[in-house]
């Protein structure tokens, strides 16, 4: 069977990997693409690295453009997907790859996002580990989908392993993240600009307001966290793409190390698209660009009585675009790892 697929937001950075992933899906046929300003416009006046779909004139975002299709993926501003998840009834299934179906707590969204409240939806991250059993078991033919947060979803996947466990202290959390500017969008922000973050790192979001921190604690408690505390920093640096995510936990009383290790190993088995690498070995963003992997290293510091994590992932493949293919493969029933790749490019 093909179904056909709408893009909506095509012109951005996520909107284009989307469509990068979805031009070599053997079930899909990407008939419509939209954008807002840019409307009317050819699509590859915006990605011209999608030569297949030059054919493709971007069209207005309206429901009734996104209506009539199997599949439409929204690749919109945080609180901008509301409005048309709302009216797109008739079609089978819908992945947001906004934050607007992502949190069960309407408290959290008012304070950390605000504006209207949306149901939340089946989270696309597959492999993360739930008290139960894994998300992925929410995924199977599920028609209403949100992708995650690039962010959130490397942290929560770093950590989910020893709350579900017990081998650590879920409210002594603290992760530090390299990210690359293209998870900020592509719109033009003057702080993202090549001469403000060439040669430069710049934290922003400090400690505890992060937007993606609730959607973290949402997952952790989904594996097993009574509570949870995390100190939570990103800092741009100069590379396009890519997130090279420092988590550390206290370690829990009375676990060995093996236990600690037995966790993370235990979580991944068998995972094509999240997998721990050997003791001592640990990952570069430059490992996994253009791969739907997160690599993972793990070390155990009993001098402090932590366990450092270190995940590298590309924000806009596994953080994004890859997560919302590999999670409606789930829902249709495909092949998991279709149009997926593990390899990344290099150098």
């Amino acid at each position: 069977m093909t179904y056909s697929v709408a893009v909506s937001g095509a012109s951005g950075y996520a909107g284009g990997e989307i469509l990068r992933i979805l031009a070599a899906h053997p079930d899909i046929d990407i008939r419509t693409v939209t954008a807002h300003s840019n409307a009317g416009q050819p699509l590859v006046a915006h990605q011209p690295h999608l030569r297949s779909l030059s054919h493709l004139t971007l069209q207005d975002t309206t429901p009734e453009i996104l209506a009539g299709h199997d599949i439409v993926f929204l690749a919109l501003p945080h609180g901008q997907s509301g409005q048309y998840t709302d009216a797109l009834t008739d079609v089978g299934l819908v992945i947001d790859a906004g934050a607007d179906h992502r949190l069960v707590s309407h408290a959290a969204w008012d304070a950390f996002y605000g504006g209207d409240f949306h149901e939340p939806w089946a989270y696309g991250v597959p492999e993360l580990p739930t008290a139960t059993g894994k998300q992925r078991a929410n995924l199977v033919g599920a028609t209403r989908i949100a992708a995650p947060g690039c962010n959130a979803s490397t942290v929560a996947l770093s950590l989910a392993p020893g709350v579900a466990a017990g081998v650590i202290d879920a409210t002594d959390l603290v992760a530090v993240l390299a990210v690359g500017p293209s998870g900020a969008g592509k719109s033009l922000k003057p702080h993202l600009l090549g001469s403000e973050i060439l040669g430069s790192a710049s934290p922003y979001s400090v400690g505890s307001v992060h937007r993606h921190i609730p959607e973290v604690a949402q997952a952790l408690r989904a594996a097993g966290a009574a509570d949870v505390h995390l100190s939570f920093t990103p800092v741009i640096v100069p590379m396009a793409r890519g997130i090279l995510a420092t988590c550390s936990a206290r370690i829990a009383p009375g676990v060995t190390d093996a236990d600690i290790r037995g966790a993370w190993e235990h979580a991944y088995a068998g995972e094509t698209f999240v997998q721990l690498l050997p003791e001592g070995v640990y990952p570069r963003t430059a490992d996994v660009i253009g791969a739907n992997t997160a690599l993972m290293g793990l070390h155990i510091d009993r001098d402090v009585n932590r366990v450092t994590v270190v995940t590298a992932v590309d924000n806009l493949v596994k953080g994004t675009a890859g997560a919302a293919v590999q999670s409606m493969n789930i829902a249709l029933d495909l092949d998991e790892g279709r149009a997926l790749t593990v390899n990344g490019v290099a150098p």
